[in-house]
C-alpha cells in the first residue's frame, strides 16, 4: 500500500471507475462456452418466471433444496469470475419458490441478457 493510499472498507473512486467500466467475465472463451451448455442451460430449464429489475433481473424457480443447493454453487462460481453482479436469494420456507435477483452497475443488466443467455 502507497503512503498516501487509505484503507477504508467503502468502494474507492478508482474502484468504483473499475466497476463501471469493465462489465466482462474472467472466464476465457472455452470456459464461458462451457458454463453455457452446463449450468446456465441447467438454469434455463428450470426456470419458471423472469421480472426486470431497473438495475437486473429476478428469476423464478422452485425452492426444493437441490434447487437451492444448485442456486448457491452458481452464485458461488459467478462470484469468482462476474464479480461486479450483486446477488439477493429469496428461498420461501414451504419450499414453494425461491427468486435469484442478480442486479450491478451499468451495463450489468445487457451482460445478464447477452452474455449468459438469461
Amino acid at each position: 500500500m502507497s503512503a498516501g493510499s487509505k484503507n477504508t472498507s467503502l468502494c474507492s473512486e478508482e474502484c468504483q471507475a473499475k466497476s463501471n467500466s469493465e462489465i466482462s467475465c474472467k472466464l476465457t472463451t472455452p470456459e464461458l462456452q462451457k458454463r453455457k451448455e452446463t449450468v446456465l442451460a441447467s438454469l434455463k430449464r428450470q426456470l419458471i418466471e423472469k421480472k426486470e429489475l431497473k438495475d437486473g433481473y429476478a428469476f423464478k424457480f422452485n425452492g426444493s433444496d437441490e434447487m437451492v443447493d444448485e442456486l448457491t454453487e452458481f452464485i458461488k462460481t459467478e462470484r469468482v469470475c462476474c464479480d461486479f453482479f450483486t446477488f439477493n436469494l429469496s428461498i420461501s420456507g414451504d419450499k414453494s419458490t425461491a427468486w435469484l435477483e442478480m442486479k450491478g452497475v451499468e451495463g450489468a443488466k445487457e451482460f445478464i441478457s447477452n452474455e449468459l443467455g438469461l
